[in-house]
């Protein structure tokens, strides 16, 4: 069994060091160790296996030979004389504690002990293979970067560096998860970022206490506010653009090594339906695709519901015409039409999980395919109406508009299919006001969530239903600050 207590302190003794670090890990077959002789000095370089790049370890190791190949050396004088090289590494730290060098080996560095030498040096020989940076998968767009994030945090950072080259660009690393000891980035921009804001985020995720945080979700839910919230207010992003631009409207960006998504706080229910694309286009066209995602919205959470409740309560409601159509295709089928539109919705989120998890080669097929077949069989057996299948296939495809609110637009439709079948309209009316009191007050960092419809901000319009054009919006500087309620917290209680 490994002994859990490691010393604080790195000593002078190298035997000592290794030890205490092999006994630490329980001489795990991933602890890479190379002991050798410098200038009759006796150093090791430890490293995790299959992390550190062989070709950068092996040119310190051949420096170290010629320098002292001929002549006797003390620890400090090979400490000194690979600290002051540059070429060794991109980074040296200097370590002093058993618990930092174990963090910057999980990071993928080399750590060299010196006998006699009560310090240790960390150098960046990342050699670890990682997926590299590719399309985003899920926010496409048309004319915009084609990068996107992938996992390893500096990457990612970089990939911030190279797009904002200003000196007001902050990065702040910190670690969290017990077990796993998991990097993450705060991410700001000081000349736009509330300062009071800032330290809101950076308590709350100090105050995480889990074992292990392996993505950004993890860290998620402790940045929003309690209670109970149907809408996502803490936004998330797998492209640096889009990053970039919500740093430069005061909010807040978290890395998390490991993922290859950032978080955004806070984050505004306008944002679902902007993309980069907007700011691509005309302002006419920008401002039209923006009107028909939030049509799109409302068809995808209110259009099944309603056609339950009017076919159910309300047929006065419905032209004579249609509403012929209607019970001819309904009368031949033995389900009520709530009882329809739910089995019909549950096995459309069947077919949708069942493509997003199959392998994308027979993903869609299986869901395209499923879809058709399951249709066409059920209509044709008499199980489901052909005008019930039309407002499946209407809402579904409108969901596909705003994916980001995929989520609570599923709950919402059950939800509303529910009520709309049970009470009619009217307690459709209910539920959407008491949706609508329930993201009214929801607030982030002091920032309403439905900034700046509500509380109505005029000045901050510019860029939500509609998108003027670029000229406005240079000199309109809007920021999370500039909203109504924008008002902070500075400790991290949760009065929302």
């Amino acid at each position: 069994m490994p002994n859990t207590k490691l010393p604080e302190h790195i000593t002078v003794s190298l035997t000592e060091n290794l030890n205490a670090l092999k006994e630490y890990t329980g001489n795990s077959a991933a602890l890479a160790i190379r002991q050798l002789t410098v200038g009759g000095v006796d150093i090791a370089t430890v490293g995790g296996e299959g992390m550190i790049a062989v070709d950068q370890h092996n040119k310190l190791i051949a420096a170290l030979n010629r320098k002292y190949e001929y002549q006797y050396a003390t620890p400090e004088d090979i400490a000194q004389f690979v600290c002051q090289g540059s070429l060794f590494a991109n980074q040296l730290f200097e370590l002093s504690t058993f618990d930092k060098v174990l963090m910057q080996m999980g990071n993928g560095n080399l750590i060299l002990l010196i006998d006699g030498h009560p310090i240790a040096i960390a150098m960046t020989m990342p050699g670890f293979a990682y997926r590299s940076i590719s399309q985003p998968d899920n926010e496409i767009n048309e004319r915009g970067s084609k990068e996107a994030f992938t996992e390893p945090i500096r990457v990612n950072m970089a990939l911030l560096e190279r797009r904002i080259k200003s000196d007001k660009l902050r990065m702040e690393m910190q670690e969290c998860g017990t077990v796993s000891r998991t990097e993450y980035c705060l991410v700001w921009l000081e000349d736009a970022a509330d300062p009071a804001l800032l330290e809101q985020v950076r308590q709350k995720l100090k105050k995480v206490k889990l074992r292990q945080v392996l993505n950004s979700g993890y860290l998620q839910y402790f940045l929003e506010p309690k209670g109970f919230h149907l809408f996502p207010n803490v936004g998330q992003t797998e492209r640096p653009d889009t990053l970039c631009a919500k740093l430069d409207e005061g909010r807040i960006g978290v890395l998390v090594d490991g993922n290859p998504f950032a978080l955004i706080v806070p984050y505004l229910f306008s944002e679902n339906f902007q993309t980069m694309d907007d700011y691509c286009s005309k302002p006419y066209y920008a401002t039209l695709m923006r009107l028909i995602k939030y049509l799109a919205f409302g068809l995808a959470v209110l259009l099944p519901g309603l056609y339950v409740a009017i076919g159910t309560f309300h047929q006065e409601l419905v032209p004579h015409s249609l509403l012929f159509s209607i019970v001819a295709a309904e009368e031949t089928t033995p389900f009520s039409l709530m009882v329809e539109a739910l089995v019909i919705h549950f096995l459309y989120e069947i077919m949708r999980e069942a493509g997003l998890r199959l392998p994308k080669a027979i993903g869609h097929a299986v869901s395209i395919v499923g879809a058709l077949v399951i249709g066409d069989v059920a209509v044709s057996a008499g199980l489901i109406g052909t005008p019930m299948v039309l407002v499946v296939a209407l809402t579904a495809i409108s969901s596909f508009v705003v994916p980001n609110l995929h989520q609570p637009v599923s709950l919402l439709r059950f939800l509303l299919i529910v009520i709309g079948g049970t009470f009619g309209l009217y307690g459709i009316s209910l539920a959407i006001a008491a949706v609508a009191v329930n993201a009214a007050s929801m607030q982030n960092g002091g920032v309403p969530y439905l900034s700046p419809i509500s509380p109505l901000n005029p000045a901050s319009l510019g860029d939500t239903f509609v998108r003027k054009n670029t000229r406005w919006l240079s000199r309109h500087h809007i920021t999370v600050n500039h909203l109504y309620g924008s008002n902070p917290p500075k400790s991290d209680s949760d009065k929302e």
